[in-house]
């Protein structure tokens, strides 16, 4: 179940584009590896690959959002987030033969500092959107 540029919403920027891509590629890798799957996900990854998507889209950070793992808002649950964690540990490496690209992409922004929180809240309260930033979806 890989993602396509036509898959993505129409407000989502490129780089979280990017990002669903990567996901859905990671995904799909652990799951035909660990669950036998020819194509895409079976149906326990693909609710969880559709959670991420969710989480994405309404991420506080938008095209500024920096890797999830050194970001300071958490916007997945404990046991979904160690869900991910699994897979992404066990397709990552895997990554960089299947999908370079995409793994080049993904080693670049773990890279990035997230924006600071504060300054982020105070734009968006001066925008007069009506959420801070930071709760969840």
């Amino acid at each position: 179940m890989t993602t396509s540029p036509a898959d993505q919403t129409p407000a989502m920027g490129p780089r979280l584009a990017r990002e669903q891509a990567t996901m859905a590629a990671m995904m799909a890798l652990y799951c035909h590896d660990h669950h036998g799957t020819r194509r895409g996900c079976c149906d326990d990854c693909a609710q969880l690959l559709d959670y991420a998507r969710r989480r994405l889209a309404t991420c506080p950070f938008g095209e500024e959002k920096p890797a999830c793992n050194n970001c300071q808002v958490h916007c997945y649950s404990a046991i979904q987030r160690e869900r991910v964690r699994v897979i992404m540990r066990y397709a990552g490496p895997r990554m960089l033969f299947r999908h370079p690209i995409l793994s080049l992409h993904h080693l670049l922004a773990k890279r990035r500092e997230a924006p600071p929180l504060a300054a982020l809240k105070r734009e968006r309260q001066a925008l007069g959107h009506p959420r801070d930033g930071v709760t969840k979806p």
